[in-house]
């Protein structure tokens, strides 16, 4: 077994961070002139040639496709394909840093809906975690204050498709990650390559780099979350997922000019510390129970 480098693993960590947060700041660009369908097809057919060649390494596409939950992994791959069309929509018509500051609460959500799908164990303390990160997603998204867009649902009701694909991937945990990963790409190139008769406008030389970048950004932020996964423990590399909203901030301030009002970063922070005292009490119960 190889030894743990956690410096190493955080370090790229915090890089697919940053290249997740340029990702969603070149898709917003491309979304401005191409449909969010469009975008997401050509992401999701370069994802399928990418999880093709992988397959076809790891012992064979035919045996990556066998799996004893056909229906379960294709619904997981449909509920992400439909949350990623609501986070891509949501950043075209949103500045970033809002979009992220109300998708940060995803993990909390997911601990949520643990308990009645995956009949899991939620103690007081992480219920009130819970609670105070919709509490900072309700300062963020400010209804009824007379500033609420109700676009802001839109990254609100992503975080749950997210939250519930987590929860879809526990349940499939004992399967290899290459077969996860080819059933992800096939069903979503499937989905997005029916939208294009309906929804394709022919990019130009510039828009063929912009929307190829999407892919290939994709691509490798993909790869440096297996690489960092590979160097330390998820519990260690969880916090630094939070650097995206800081690298979000960052895109949407340099590339757009758009930086979070006090509601925004008030409601983030509190999202985050939230997030960050969930994973200190999972830790806590963890390291109570060895």
């Amino acid at each position: 077994m190889r030894p743990d480098k956690p410096g190493r693993g955080i370090a790229l960590m915090i890089l697919a961070m940053a290249m997740l947060a340029g990702l969603d700041a070149i898709g917003k660009l491309a979304t401005q002139t191409y449909p969010v369908s469009q975008v997401l097809f050509l992401r999701f057919a370069m994802f399928l040639a990418f999880a093709l060649a992988l397959a076809a390494r790891r012992g064979g596409i035919r045996a990556r496709l066998r799996t004893r939950h056909v229906r379960l992994q294709v619904f997981r791959s449909l509920v992400l394909a439909l949350e990623m069309w609501l986070f891509v929509y949501a950043i075209s018509k949103l500045a970033l840093a809002d979009v992220h500051a109300v998708a940060a609460v995803s993990p909390l959500i997911a601990t949520a809906l643990a308990v009645p799908i995956l009949r899991e164990r939620v103690g007081p303390w992480r219920w009130a975690a819970v609670a105070a990160g919709f509490v900072g997603t309700l300062i963020v998204i400010r209804p009824g204050i007379g500033v609420f867009d109700p676009l802001t649902i839109v990254p609100l009701v992503a975080a749950f498709g997210w939250a519930y694909y987590q929860i879809l991937l526990r349940r499939l945990r004992e399967e290899p990650p290459e077969t996860t990963l080819l059933y992800t790409a096939i069903v979503g190139a499937a989905v997005w390559s029916a939208s294009v008769p309906f929804a394709w406008h022919p990019p130009d030389a510039y828009g063929w780099a912009l929307l190829g970048a999407v892919g290939a950004i994709g691509i490798v932020t993909h790869g440096l979350l297996i690489l960092a996964a590979r160097e330390a423990p998820a519990s260690v590399l969880q916090p630094f997922t939070y650097t995206l909203l800081v690298w979000a901030t960052l895109w949407g301030w340099v590339g757009f000019g758009a930086f979070p009002d006090s509601w925004t970063i008030v409601g983030a922070s509190v999202v985050v510390a939230s997030g960050l005292f969930a994973i200190w009490r999972e830790h806590r119960h963890a390291a109570r129970h060895l």
